[in-house]
C-alpha cells in the first residue's frame, strides 16, 4: 500500500484536523470489550473516530503463546501533536491493563496494544516515536483491517 495515496485532507487541515490510524491488537481477557473499551477512550481522548475496520483474529507474531489476537485498525481525526498521541495511547494502555511494553522485539501476551501508524505523511525518527510505522508492511494483522479502512 502506498501511505502517500491521496486522501481528501483539504476539509480537515483548514480545521487543524490530522489523519491518524492506530492498529488495536489484543489477547489476553475479554478481548472485544477491551477493544471496545480503547475506542470509546480514545473518542474521548484523541480524536473523533470516523472509520473502524472489521476485528480480524490472528495468531500472536514474534512469540509463542496459545493466546489469538483479536485486532483491527482505525482512523481517527485529531488535533493532537503525534507525540500527545503517543502520551494519550500509552495511558490507555495502561489504564486497560497493560503494564509492560515491548522491547527490542521481545513480544508477550497483552490486554491492549495500541500503535500509532500514520499521522497525515508525516515522517518523524526520534527515539520515542517513528512515522510511519516501521514495521507494519510485515504485517499481516496490521495491513488487512488497514487496507479495509485506508481510502
Amino acid at each position: 500500500m502506498n501511505v502517500e495515496r491521496e486522501l481528501d485532507t483539504s476539509k480537515f487541515m483548514s480545521e487543524n484536523l490530522h489523519i491518524l490510524y492506530l492498529s488495536l491488537g489484543s489477547n489476553l481477557g475479554d478481548r472485544h470489550a477491551t477493544m471496545r473499551s480503547a475506542i470509546s477512550l480514545i473518542k474521548d481522548e484523541v480524536g473523533t473516530v470516523d472509520r473502524e475496520s472489521s476485528p480480524l483474529e490472528t495468531e500472536p507474531w514474534g512469540f509463542e503463546s496459545q493466546n489469538k489476537f483479536l485486532n483491527m485498525c482505525i482512523r481517527v481525526l485529531t488535533m493532537l501533536s503525534p507525540e500527545q498521541v503517543l502520551d494519550a495511547t500509552q495511558d490507555i494502555e495502561r489504564r486497560l491493563g497493560r503494564t509492560t511494553k515491548s522491547v527490542d522485539g521481545h513480544y508477550h501476551d497483552r490486554p491492549i496494544d495500541i500503535d500509532i501508524l500514520l499521522y497525515d505523511d508525516l515522517h518523524v525518527s526520534t527515539p520515542q516515536l517513528t512515522l510511519p510505522h516501521p514495521h507494519m508492511h510485515e504485517r499481516d494483522f496490521v495491513m488487512v483491517p488497514l487496507r479495509e479502512i485506508y481510502k
